[in-house]
């Protein structure tokens, strides 16, 4: 896990965090510092005659002695000292050279820097331009680059770290020695002020997932925030305030209505320079492996010999799993020109395109393999098929590594995790993009406040259709009437009656109903607020606890009041949260994932889109088939660009009941069920349900699991982030998870 972490506070003399080696106390920290620490991470470690910057925050934990001792200092693990006093910054893990950039505004002004870490597509001509421009208080400046990165600004004593449009590089920070510690990290600022669990976050974590208003601004940790997804953390002396850097629509009318043709447009050459910021980086082979092919094994090829050692193929690659997002980013790759596909090989060579067979559930994607095989057969692909059987179903590895929060990908990782070792070092996905492009069905509400009621034939011609061709046929025709007046109603419900009523239907016990197809999922998508499948599961006071959270939000308005753009932007930012747990929990070695769909740009531009255009079916496809045009693409083989939303229930199932017994021991002393969140009886009957075949929510039971494996895990945890003369205490959840007494009645 790669994260930065930082340090303001009030009291800029507290001690020697980042001092010069030979610096005296009394001294100024900005002696002997200045010119080394704005000339590059290569050279910012170093004080004056080379000495090295012993980098650290002082430790002031009690108000009576901040820092009196000098030497009594905690730093991360493994850091890397990117400046020092009066407000240090560190990265911390693998991270390549070329992914951390620092410049000053001037050699005079060491003061005023700027720092940039992940993938950057913007040259030091641009970056300087943005520290003077964010110097004076233009933040947006700092987002406007093609790639996905961390940028932090430091002005005198004013520090100001962005986070990204979409959530999936996000920003925490906690209060701590009469400042504010942040980090892209929520763990390591756990670990520092010894943060206790919020149970009511996990709560609400389980009951609604999609509703930022019961997350808030909370993580899993008591006491760590994030800033939210379009907004900035700005740090003067310790103090702390949060802004946003987006530009907010009006709350009264509609904005007018955007050129369908330049919209588009704009997310073509978005999209495009997503792609292109990473051919254009440095090339990285795997670190610590042995050579591509080091001998022929039987009834192996190359890509399984390289598979089975665990380590990514050197050059950029990506997934081809047939669907049009994963082809998209797959073609531009291979064929945008100016960089090798590989290390070794001359520009032009083939790029890895990766594509999973699941033998295990062979029936229902046969289609899609066959999108894939078409797809590949374009010259400038190299095709990789990894095929695995019941070793790769869902639940079937439960152990794993610890990442940042909890998500659903960990029930999953294991089988994400084998093919993703067949790829290269950089590997594109193509996550993201249904949560960008497509169009949230609340949206139609949108267009009915609008009045722009022609726009919705089509989308409710389609959803008739799908009924039709589900075998409800009389059914499918009331499904016209059935959405618009579901629509027309959710457009005349305010933000505060709708989480009122999200609230009152938690604590009534209000169980979600079973989707069973695209109708079903619209209508239960038109709504300000909805319980999450594993809320069925929840004790009472878990779900009362939660609607009180609801009840509290609804005094708090979002950004947009126009319940399609503010349930989109919830959709992307709980999707982007989950990706980054993702890419921790299939973390291989060497390797990055790049999700260009989730880049600042990308997010942009797809905003900019006209609701009428975005809701229309098959608006996806059309967008993706404009881009790939631009770039000599013109032929897709049948069914490109079908959005299927269904599923693999089988394979899921299937490994339910392969791994059935371990579940059953992971939930017979859950620590889900100590802290008052569930009833383990309850969800054991749960897990048996599901193996036999009942119908049962199995998303929710994937959030279930995959919260109890990351409590355990987070326990079972030894270490610390952090280290020094008083790190062995600074250890989040110190006392475990806290057991839970039920209210006397």
């Amino acid at each position: 896990m790669r994260w930065l972490v930082g340090w303001s506070s009030i009291a800029a003399s507290f001690g020697t965090a980042g001092r010069v080696s030979g610096q005296g106390p009394g001294q100024s920290p900005g002696h002997g510092f200045g010119q080394s620490s704005g000339q590059g991470f290569g050279q910012g470690g170093y004080g004056d005659g080379g000495a090295p910057l012993h980098g650290g925050i002082a430790d002031a934990a009690h108000a009576d002695d901040p820092g009196a001792d000098a030497e009594r200092t905690v730093h991360p693990v493994g850091a890397q000292l990117l400046w020092g006093d009066p407000d240090p910054l560190w990265a911390v893990g693998d991270w390549r050279p070329d992914e951390i950039r620092t410049l000053t505004a001037d050699p005079a002004d060491p003061f005023t820097r700027l720092a940039v870490l992940g993938c950057c597509g913007a040259t030091d001509a641009e970056l300087r331009r943005a520290l003077y421009a964010a110097r004076g208080g233009a933040l947006r400046h700092l987002t406007q680059w093609s790639g996905s990165y961390t940028a932090v600004v430091q002005a005198g004593r004013r520090i100001t770290v962005v986070g990204d449009l979409a959530g999936a590089r996000p920003v925490f920070y906690t209060p701590w020695a009469s400042g504010t510690a942040y980090a892209t990290a929520a763990l390591p600022l756990a670990d520092l002020i010894e943060a206790q669990l919020d149970i009511g976050h996990l709560a609400a974590l389980l009951a609604c997932p999609d509703s930022p208003e019961a997350l808030g601004d909370g993580t899993p940790y008591a006491g760590v925030r994030r800033i939210p997804p379009g907004h900035a953390l700005i740090l003067r002396e310790g103090s702390r305030e949060i802004t946003g850097y987006e530009q907010v629509a009006s709350l009264a009318v509609a904005a007018p209505e955007a050129d369908a043709e330049r919209a588009v447009e704009g997310v073509r050459e978005a999209l495009v320079d997503a792609v292109r910021a990473r051919l254009t980086a440095p090339r990285h082979a795997p670190d610590a492996t042995p050579p591509y092919d080091p001998g022929p094994v039987p009834g192996m090829g190359p890509a399984d010999r390289r598979a089975a050692r665990g380590a990514p193929a050197p050059g950029v690659g990506a997934d081809l799993s047939g669907g049009s997002a994963s082809a998209t980013l797959a073609l531009l790759a291979a064929g945008l020109p100016g960089a090798p596909g590989t290390l070794l090989s001359p520009a032009g060579a083939r790029l890895l395109a990766v594509t999973f067979n699941d033998l295990a559930t062979p029936q229902g994607r046969e289609a899609e393999l066959e999108r894939a095989r078409a797809i590949a057969a374009d010259p400038r692909l190299h095709h990789v098929v990894v095929a695995a059987a019941d070793e790769a179903l869902p639940y079937a590895e439960l152990d794993g590594p610890l990442t940042d929060e909890p998500a659903p990908s960990l029930v999953f990782a294991a089988r994400e995790r084998r093919r993703l070792a067949a790829g290269s070092a950089d590997h594109f996905t193509g996550h993201g993009a249904r949560q960008v492009l497509d169009a949230h069905p609340a949206r139609m509400a949108d267009l009915l406040m609008d009045r722009r009621r022609r726009h919705l034939l089509r989308p409710v011609a389609a959803l008739a259709r799908s009924a039709s061709a589900s075998g409800a046929a009389g059914e499918s025709l009331l499904v016209p009437l059935t959405v618009y007046s579901a629509a027309r109603r959710l457009a005349r419900t305010t933000y505060r009656a709708g989480m009122e009523a999200a609230a009152a239907r938690l604590r009534e016990g209000g169980v979600p109903e079973r989707t069973t197809g695209p109708v079903d999922a619209s209508l239960a998508a038109l709504t300000w607020s909805r319980p999450g499948p594993a809320a069925g599961w929840l004790t009472g006071e878990a779900l009362a606890e939660v609607s009180i959270r609801l009840t509290v939000a609804a005094g708090r308005p979002p950004l947009s009041l126009r319940p399609g753009e503010a349930r989109a932007r919830s959709l992307l930012a709980r999707h982007a949260a989950d990706h980054r747990v993702f890419e921790q929990a299939v973390e291989v070695r060497s390797q990055r994932l790049h999700a260009p769909f989730l880049d600042n740009q990308v997010v942009r531009a797809a905003r900019a889109l006209p609701e009428s255009l975005r809701v229309q079916p098959g608006a996806r496809a059309a967008i993706l088939r404009s881009v790939l045009s631009s770039a000599g693409v013109r032929e897709f083989p049948p069914g490109w660009g079908v959005t299927d939303r269904t599923p693999n229930e089988t394979a899921t199932r299937l490994g339910l009941r392969a791994a059935l017994g371990d579940l059953l021991d992971l939930f017979a002393s859950p620590l889900l069920a100590d802290a008052g969140l569930i009833e383990a009886r309850v969800v054991r009957q749960a897990l048996l349900d599901a193996a036999d075949g009942r119908p049962v929510p199995l998303d929710g039971l994937a959030e279930l699991v995959s919260m109890e494996l990351w409590l355990r895990r987070l326990l079972a945890r030894r270490g610390t982030c952090w280290t020094g003369t008083s790190a062995a205490r600074r250890r989040a959840v110190p006392e475990g998870v806290p057991v839970h007494r039920p209210a006397l009645s």
